[in-house]
């Protein structure tokens, strides 16, 4: 059955008419798939559904979200925000240079809650991994995530007792009351470049960008795929934090707030 898909002009000239033409017919299109952008279910089969192309230096990954989300689009990413943290959009990849592929990919998920530490409520950033995160250049199976932002300068945390400390250098972007990125220091100590970016910038609510405008930084949690899912309230996702940082899932860092 064709998929309801929307083919952009510019992801066509990307992949190709040959490509954009099997897509369209429902050759190599999935029926159900995560928006890449809310990360909620999405069937192209029952709703209209927008290709988005993200090319990296090397590397190409064709994803699917909901129209109403996203419209078609090519975006440019860095091939480490490709390859490295941002991994698995959807686990469907164009090759647009075969012997240059990537292993499967995997996007990171960022929800975003009030945690009470100590008595006092402070805006916070959960990072959960669809997939594991293997070291860039790694082969075999594993997951490296939590070493990765260890060596960064991320803390364990076995318990949410304190506040975790400052992690100089990384910041978290706030943009007109939106949730824009994560940002990390540059090399060589140029200008910060993203960890993590949003699709489209991510709503926040007044109570967490409040909190976040009085503390003036974010705490930021870490955790690999599978320890903390996508919890609907703030209550539960207290919960399934508490509990990977008893079963030792967890890192953390404070980070200050750029923007407002």
């Amino acid at each position: 059955m064709p998929r309801m898909l929307d083919v952009s002009d510019e992801v066509r000239a990307e992949i190709g008419d040959e490509e954009a033409d099997r897509l369209l017919a429902g050759e190599n299109a999935p029926g159900s798939y995560d928006c890449t952008s809310c990360r909620t279910p999405g069937d192209s089969e029952q709703e209209r559904t927008s290709t988005v192309l993200f090319i990296g230096d090397e590397t190409a990954v064709l994803a699917f979200a909901h129209a109403t989300c996203l419209p078609s689009q090519v975006v440019q990413v860095t091939e480490e925000q490709l390859q490295g943290a941002v991994k698995s959009i959807t686990g469907d990849s164009v090759d647009l240079e075969p012997d240059k592929a990537a292993p499967e990919q995997a996007v990171l998920g960022v929800t975003s809650g009030l945690v009470l530490i100590a008595g006092e409520l402070h805006p916070a950033l959960v990072v959960e991994p669809t997939a594991p995160v293997v070291r860039p250049g790694a082969t075999g199976a594993g997951d490296d995530f939590l070493p990765l932002l260890i060596e960064q300068g991320f803390m364990p945390v076995t318990e949410l007792a304190d506040v975790p400390p400052v992690l100089h250098g990384w910041s978290v972007l706030l943009a007109m009351g939106q949730l824009h990125a994560v940002l990390q220091p540059g090399t060589n100590g140029g200008q910060p470049v993203a960890w993590w970016q949003a699709h489209q910038p991510l709503l926040v609510t007044d109570g967490w960008r409040a909190a976040a405008n009085k503390h003036q930084q974010v705490l930021m949690f870490a955790a690999p795929v599978g320890s903390i899912g996508r919890q609907p309230r703030e209550d539960l996702l207290r919960e399934a934090l508490d509990k990977a940082a008893a079963n030792g899932k967890l890192v953390a860092a404070a980070m200050p707030l750029a923007g407002t």
